[in-house]
């Protein structure tokens, strides 16, 4: 197979902790450096990041570096394919590491299977031992549900997939990232895909390494934004988002109305559906925090009793707080048009 030129476009802000072994990564790849160009589109960094990519361009000179003023992936996506020359655009995160093959696979896969985005497995992993305990909690059904890039082994057509590998010509058929996400914008693109007639595939030999959050604030904060971002997302573009990204909004607010109905009518009906629903859900957490800890340690299980829920239930609250802040946000999105 000839190889086609590429762009690799990654957008970036404060990734001074891990744009290093992001670049090595990259440049390792088994893809010949000849044939692409990597596209750093920085949203305002205020750390070394963009100093130390300059400085990693003497070595790299397929690297090349744009601003983008509005910070938010979307932008800089569009940026980046604005500014790109290649055939194909490869989409990546600066918060992640890529085998060898990554690269070579994804193009190998676009162009020799019939679809319009190729992708692969999340493996996530974590620094130190918050950081290793939320990457083991996000590898399992309940941490992300049936989230298939994340715990797949098999190769198949699916709903999205991490960052993505698209023919150029994609983007001037159906349009570039949707700017109005902060979040999501890879699900809105996906489902943009899908709604044109076009297919996204995962092959389960593309294996990315991609560093979570490592700290109990950090893994809670990401929780309720995306909780936020999930029903704004919904709301923008209906039928982009799954059931899963709805359960934890769900288990919130039936805790909360099972506990106000159980507090006014002292009924135990609402007080014995409280227990069931609460039974059910410790039972889960005390089952996966035991599996992580009998394989990772046993210094694991009290840590995973604790991240299961908080997610949760950040998430959930995220959600709600999306729905409170909905009509504010429309009303802006009016406002610039």
């Amino acid at each position: 197979m000839k190889l086609p030129f590429i762009s690799v476009i990654l957008p970036v802000r404060n990734e001074e902790r891990f744009i290093t072994a992001c670049v090595e990564s990259i440049f390792s790849q088994d893809y010949p450096a000849d044939m692409m160009e990597v596209i750093f589109v920085d949203g305002c960094s205020d750390d070394k990041t963009v100093p130390m990519l300059k400085e990693m361009q003497k070595e790299h000179p397929q690297i090349v570096v744009y601003d983008n003023p509005n910070r938010t992936v979307p932008y800089a996506m569009n940026i980046g394919i604005k500014n790109s020359r290649g055939e194909v655009i490869v989409r990546l995160d600066a918060h992640a590491e890529y085998p060898p093959d990554y690269i070579r696979l994804s193009v190998e896969t676009l162009l020799t299977v019939d679809c319009d985005n190729a992708g692969g497995v999340a493996k996530t992993v974590g620094r130190g031992f918050m950081g290793s305990a939320i990457a083991e909690m996000l590898k399992t059904p309940l941490g992300v549900g049936n989230s298939t890039f994340r715990i797949s082994d098999k190769d198949g057509y699916v709903d999205t997939v991490p960052f993505g590998c698209f023919r150029r010509e994609l983007f001037d058929r159906i349009g570039g990232y949707d700017e109005r996400m902060t979040r999501n914008q890879d699900n809105e693109m996906n489902f943009r895909i899908r709604k044109n007639g076009g297919k996204i595939y995962l092959n389960h030999n593309i294996r990315v390494i991609y560093y979570c959050r490592d700290t109990l604030r950090g893994i809670m904060k990401m929780g309720f934004m995306n909780g936020k971002w999930n029903v704004i997302t919904m709301t923008l573009v209906p039928g982009s988002m799954g059931v899963r990204h709805f359960v934890p909004m769900a288990f919130v607010l039936s805790t909360i109305l099972l506990v106000l109905l159980t507090l006014l009518t002292h009924s135990m009906l609402f007080g014995g559906l409280l227990a069931l629903e609460w039974g059910a859900y410790l039972l889960l957490d005390g089952f996966y925090s035991y599996t992580i800890a009998r394989e990772k340690g046993w210094k694991y299980f009290p840590v995973e009793l604790i991240l299961y829920p908080a997610f949760h239930f950040a998430y959930g609250f995220g959600s709600l707080f999306g729905i409170a802040a909905l009509p504010e946000f429309l009303k802006q999105e009016k406002g610039k048009k």
